[in-house]
């Protein structure tokens, strides 16, 4: 299987604060994979090294090996980087301006200035978000008239018209109603066939239904990573039985 990240030997610091600790993953491509653990156990923080969120922040300090088909990753311009590697964020966040100039706006900033080539990349971007045909006929009122989880599914149009290889998704329905949720789940198992997708979740039910592997993390470790099926049927240790069953985090 062939693998997009290869991460060895990992350590994050926010100065002092050791966040990441000894991190060793494969990310396989075109799988689901889901970060499961407590909170403040560092998921969201190495999902954030993938696309570079993290060099934002001036105390962050990184070692270690980070590749992304086989480029370090601290080697890419973060620009590239982040339109290969799009994120999709915990609540909703489209910019106040139409529908369509949300999700054209990326193309737009690649110099893409055609009329009726952006539209195309607007309806097709829309049509795998699952989302042109409740609002074909809106494209031009503001994104901020749609329902929460009708925006999220925007952001995740936006992310796809910039042709990534791979969407994070940092807890996308975590502010989402239960019907909202189902909609992003239907389109993460399709968006699948063609995207790498890795998604941080509290939601463990989510993570069975979603994902085809499962890593979960404690204090900044990675606890196990296997095929969601094996981790949740036949955890290898203690600490993960301990959490899947409830008896904490």
């Amino acid at each position: 299987m062939e693998n997009i990240f290869h991460i060895e030997n990992l350590n994050l610091s926010y100065g002092e604060k050791h966040v990441l600790k000894n991190i060793n993953i494969d990310l396989y491509k075109n799988k689901v994979t889901a970060f499961i653990g407590p909170s403040g156990c560092g998921k969201s923080t190495l999902l954030r090294c993938l696309n570079r969120m993290n060099d934002l922040i001036p105390s962050c300090n990184i070692t270690g090996t980070l590749k992304y088909k086989d480029n370090e990753v601290k080697e890419i311009n973060p620009m590239l980087l982040r339109t290969e590697v799009g994120m999709v964020f915990q609540n909703p966040n489209p910019f106040p301006m139409s529908i369509f100039d949300n999700v054209a706006y990326g193309p737009r900033c690649q110099g893409i200035k055609n009329k009726a080539v952006l539209t195309k990349i607007v309806v097709d971007s829309l049509k795998k978000a699952a989302l042109y045909d409740e609002i074909s006929d809106r494209l031009k009122d503001s994104a901020l008239s749609l329902s929460g989880g009708q925006q999220q599914r925007l952001c995740i149009a936006r992310t796809i018209a910039m042709s990534p290889e791979v969407i994070l998704m940092d807890e996308p329905t975590s502010a989402l109603d239960p019907i909202a949720t189902l909609k992003i789940e239907e389109l993460i198992d399709e968006l699948k066939k063609d995207y790498t997708i890795i998604i941080v979740t509290h939601n463990m039910q989510q993570a069975t239904r979603v994902s085809d592997y499962t890593a979960f993390f404690m204090l900044g470790e990675i606890v196990e990573y296997d095929t969601t099926e094996e981790l949740f049927k036949n955890p290898k240790k203690k600490k993960t039985e301990d959490y899947i069953t409830g008896r904490f985090g």
